[in-house]
């Protein structure tokens, strides 16, 4: 969500007349767009914000007006704080003030410092959505799409409805009116995002006929959003983040069935495979719950890749509760796990657990035996894909190694691959494994997919 935020904020200044800077010292204006999830987050940001000082009072020097702006989630919940260690900071703006961003710049060059939080997003006729507003993509072939903003869960662990406000689910025309837009600028690669994608629709009803009847309501659901936006000409890929395991449903596995576009990956986030735990959490499901809805989807969606995020140490978890995830994720056997050490973040009832909290030795140790579990699937999830054709989608050469290239599967696995031809990203290929690491497949290009039609963004400089 806060790399969507930062596109828009990105489209907004770039459509203010400014440009891209290759290197802080060119810049004037710098913008940090926050994220309170973890707790490096606080560390990263005042450790930034502390050497942006002397770079703002250089531009002094220099005859230069240098800004500095503090966006997102952070922003929003610690407002005060970030104007106490900071009074240099020029805007302080939070997770709904990103439409203002070109505004509240113009304000504090006249005014000093400016701090706006709208507690709530408002969004009477659904224009300030941030897919709403000018975007400028780092990827020309792949597109976020905002369906949904806030959440209405209370994850007892988790900050973002306090600072995300409740949801707010887009128009469902305006969302496929989107995604038709986008492919004709030669996107073929959707993300659907919103806090809680599988409960889109419960704030909106749509009119449907049946029979003579046009006055009977009823709400869309996320499954017919897959379908409609699969269907959209153009769309080879429709990827979603992040649903909740207490809102899946079997018509969003149907739908993902039936939908070809639809890619054949669930991040599907477990959090612990305790059911006292899960319940400290208030997450609203039972581990077997999850697991059987895991074992449907497989089922239905033949090649299914399963991710998920777990959290070792809540409080109050014991090594009963531990040894429960262990099992879960032993039986799940995820192709991927996002492991997280729990992180107390102020303003949530998680927090307020202090007598419960584990010891950190012990966590320490819980993490690195879960670790095993989780890496030993990984590794074996992707030993089965060696000799396999998969499609893959071009991102560019590999970082590490020139002579090669780096692609993703619909099953959002990053393979890198040797090919003599020269390709472009954005482009399809087919690619035969070879080998497999924990992280990554590698193989061999097979066959070069047609050229992808999107606009490639000259740079164009004055002489």
């Amino acid at each position: 969500m806060n790399a969507h935020d930062s596109e828009r904020i990105s489209g907004l200044l770039e459509e203010d007349g400014m440009e891209m800077a290759e290197h802080e010292d060119d810049a004037d204006v710098v913008v940090l767009n926050t994220c309170c999830i973890r707790e490096n987050a606080d560390e990263k940001l005042y450790g930034t914000l502390g050497w942006l000082k002397p770079w703002k009072e250089a531009g002094k020097s220099l005859g230069r007006e240098r800004q500095i702006v503090v966006a997102g989630c952070l922003a929003q919940k610690d407002k005060e704080v970030v104007r106490e260690k900071a009074p240099y900071v020029d805007v302080v703006m939070g997770t709904h003030n990103v439409h203002r961003a070109i505004d509240l710049l113009d304000m504090a060059s006249v005014r000093g410092g400016i701090t706006e939080i709208f507690d709530e997003a408002v969004i009477d006729d659904h224009a300030l959505f941030p897919s709403a507003l000018p975007v400028k993509r780092e990827r020309s072939y792949n597109a976020w799409v905002t369906i949904q903003i806030g959440c209405d869960n209370s994850c007892t662990y988790c900050i973002v409805p306090s600072v995300r406000g409740e949801e707010i689910s887009r128009p469902f025309d305006d969302i496929v009116a989107e995604v038709q837009g986008l492919t004709a600028q030669g996107v073929t690669e959707i993300s659907l995002l919103g806090q809680n994608v599988n409960s889109y629709g419960r704030d909106l009803s749509l009119a449907k006929k049946r029979g003579g009847d046009l006055d009977v309501r009823v709400r869309p659901q996320f499954a017919e959003l897959l379908r409609a936006v699969g269907s959209v000409e153009g769309v080879r890929r429709v990827r979603y983040v992040s649903p909740h395991p207490k809102d899946m449903n079997l018509e969003t596995l149907q739908a993902m069935a039936d939908t070809a576009a639809v890619c054949e990956h669930l991040h599907y986030p477990l959090q612990s495979g305790s059911d006292r735990v899960l319940s400290l959490m208030h997450r609203g499901y039972t581990a077997e719950r999850y697991l059987s809805r895991m074992q449907e989807a497989r089922a239905l969606i033949p090649d299914l890749a399963v991710t998920t995020d777990i959290i070792v140490g809540f409080p109050g978890e014991t090594e009963d509760d531990f040894l429960r995830s262990m099992e879960v994720a032993a039986e799940a056997q995820f192709d991927a796990a996002y492991l997280y050490i729990f992180s107390p973040r102020e303003g949530t009832a998680a927090a307020l657990m202090t007598d419960d909290y584990c010891d950190p030795a012990v966590v320490s140790q819980r993490y690195d035996r879960l670790k095993v579990v989780l890496d030993h699937s990984a590794v074996q999830k992707h030993r089965e894909r060696i000799g396999r054709t998969e499609e893959v989608i071009v991102e560019g050469r590999n970082k590490r190694d020139e002579e090669k290239w780096t692609g993703r599967t619909r099953q959002n696995k990053l393979v890198h691959f040797a090919s003599d031809e020269m390709l472009r990203v954005g482009q399809y290929a087919m690619v035969e494994i070879h080998d497999a690491a924990r992280f990554h497949l590698s193989g061999v290009l097979t066959e070069v997919g047609e050229m992808p039609t999107h606009k490639v963004r000259l740079s164009v400089q004055s002489v």
